[in-house]
């Protein structure tokens, strides 16, 4: 009896080793899994940060570009204006010349 006693403790800390290297594996197999999962997860993330960072600076030039097209209509429609004052008042300044010169050569 003593020795079936001693066989069935012996099979008990057999299954026990067996279980706890069955669990140190499963430990290991999820600890990798885990690993793996972390570095998928830290590549989607910097992929879709440089896809953000690639579409905000799209929009941003485009902004920019269309403030640039803006600011060159206002740019044109203020060189009209000051070109046609500029030509308004060279047709004065060319008359007044001329009165003077008149008034020069009737002296």
């Amino acid at each position: 009896m003593k020795s079936e006693v001693l066989k069935s403790i012996k099979q008990a800390e057999e299954e026990y080793r067996s279980m706890i290297s069955a669990a140190e594996e499963e430990r290991a197999r999820m600890i990798a899994a885990a690993h793996l999962e972390a570095e998928n997860l830290i590549a989607k993330a910097r992929t879709d940060a440089e896809e953000y960072k690639i579409k905000r600076i799209a929009d941003a030039r485009e902004e920019a570009k269309i403030k640039y097209a803006e600011i060159m209509k206002e740019g044109e429609k203020q060189a009209a204006a000051m070109r046609s004052g500029a030509d308004s008042n060279l047709d004065r300044a060319v008359e007044s010349i001329v009165s003077q010169f008149k008034v020069t050569l009737n002296a």
